[in-house]
Order: C-alpha cells, then structure tokens, then sequence
C-alpha cells in the first residue's frame, strides 16, 4: 500500500489517513486504491467496529488530483465525475451503504470535490473551525460525480445545496454546524481525540445493533415509513435473538458494563 494513505488500528477503531500534505491530500489513483483497500479491511474485519478518516497536515483534501485529469486530456468527451481522474467508480465504492460499520469523517481544512463526496459519505462529521466545505466542480466545466449531488440535497436544506452544487461556493465550519452538515466543531488539535471518543462509544454497544441501525437509516431513504417500519421489525427480531440482545439486559440487572461480543 502506499505511504499517500495510512491505516492505523486503535483499540477497535480503523483510521485512514489521507496523507498527501503536500499537495493538500489531492486525490490520485494511490489514494482511491489505497482507500477502497482500507474500507474493504474495515468492513471484513471483525475485531473493527467503526472507521474514522482524515487527513494530514491540516487539510482533509482539497479534491480529485485535477493535474491528473489535465495530464490525462480531461475534459473532452470522457466521464467527467472525479471518478474519470483515476479510472474507478468511486460512486459505487465510496458509498457508505456499502461499509455496514459507521464512518466518521474527521474534517480540519479544506474538505472539497471529491474529498467532500468522501465525507458525505460517512455517518458523522466532525470539524474544525478551520474547514471549508465546497463542490467547485461546477466552476471547472463540470460536476461532482461521486454522490456529491445526491447526497448534499439530502443532508442540507435544498436552496442551500442548490447555491453549493450551481455556484461553487464554500461553507465555512459554523455554518456546517448550523445546518447539521457536521455534529460539533472542536480546535484542530482536539479533532482526532474527539473522533477517538466518539468512536469508542459506538464501539462499546453491540455491534450487530449499531450495523441494524445504519442499515434501517440508509435504507429508509429509499423507502416510505411503512416500508421502513416493516423492515425495521424484521430486524429488531433478528438482533433480539442474539446473544449481546441477552446480555445488555443481564449486564443492566446485575450492575455491571456489559460485554458484548456481536454475536
């Protein structure tokens, strides 16, 4: 794997690291392959219950490698999503509904194009007062084409999104968290710690509930309530036939943290 993106286990927690500082963590075909590659180990490994990822050098990235595209004659009757850039689907791989683990996006800097679709598709965000969030595709000749456009409009009022994706233009840290685009905002230095601590207390419940709970918010998007109540049934029998479903309840009554095991 390349050194352009590191992976780190703490604990039961599996960090990525965008780690291209010098050019911003731009993202190049390294990255994607390095990133599907992390993502595919999180999702597999058990002793892995949430993913966090982030960035070095105080920038989560500024977007696809655009040197690339250009190296590459972009721009002239290809697929124009930062996908193109690097030769694979990102909207298939980047798709959170794919890792059934939750993912945080840890944002300090810039968080735009494609490194924004990469945090779009995580569960939560948290950031600094320094992040920037943006699509300037659309400045560029072209537009976001790794879920930006699907998923913005779903996570931020409409004609907020709409000034985003037409005009290119950037939302800062407190305005992120005004709209819910992230949950907290906390110093840079504070960042991974606080990403740390959110993680580990998702860690600590059962995981086959934490995984139904993802699964149920994802799919209920595509569904109505009812739709969305009936499968949320199916599964909340599923998960009370596991063992962790016994134990919290046994834990509870007898006065102690329980243990549980995601089976």
């Amino acid at each position: 794997m390349s050194d352009e993106i590191l992976f780190e286990v703490v604990e039961k927690v599996g960090v990525i690291t965008l780690n291209r500082p010098e050019k911003k963590n731009a993202i190049n075909s390294e990255i994607v392959s390095g990133l599907m590659e992390m993502l595919n180990r999180i999702r597999t490994d058990p002793g892995i219950r949430v993913g966090i990822v982030t960035g070095s050098g105080k920038t989560f990235s500024a977007g696809a490698d655009l040197k690339a595209r250009a190296q590459a004659g972009g721009g002239r009757g290809e697929d124009s999503s930062p996908a193109s850039i690097v030769g694979t689907d990102l909207t298939l791989n980047w798709s959170a509904a794919k890792i059934e683990k939750p993912l945080i996006a840890a944002v300090d800097g810039f968080c735009l194009g494609a490194g924004f679709e990469l945090a779009l598709a995580c569960d939560i965000r948290i950031c600094s007062p320094e992040a920037q969030f943006g699509l300037p595709e659309i400045t560029l000749g072209f537009f976001p084409g790794a879920g930006g456009v699907q998923r913005l409009v779903r996570t931020l009022p409409q004609s907020l999104a709409m000034e985003i994706l037409l005009m290119g233009s950037r939302l800062d840290a407190e305005k992120a968290e005004r709209f819910g685009l992230v949950s907290r905002v906390m110093p840079s230095d504070m960042l991974m710690s606080e990403g740390l601590s959110l993680a580990d207390k998702i860690a600590s419940n059962a995981p086959l509930a934490v995984r139904a709970v993802k699964e149920i918010s994802q799919s209920s998007r595509d569904q109505s309530l009812e739709e969305s109540l009936r499968y949320g049934n199916a599964l909340r029998w599923a998960i009370g036939q596991t063992d962790d479903a016994k134990e919290g309840p046994r834990a509870f009554s007898e006065k102690r943290a329980p243990i549980f095991k995601g089976t």
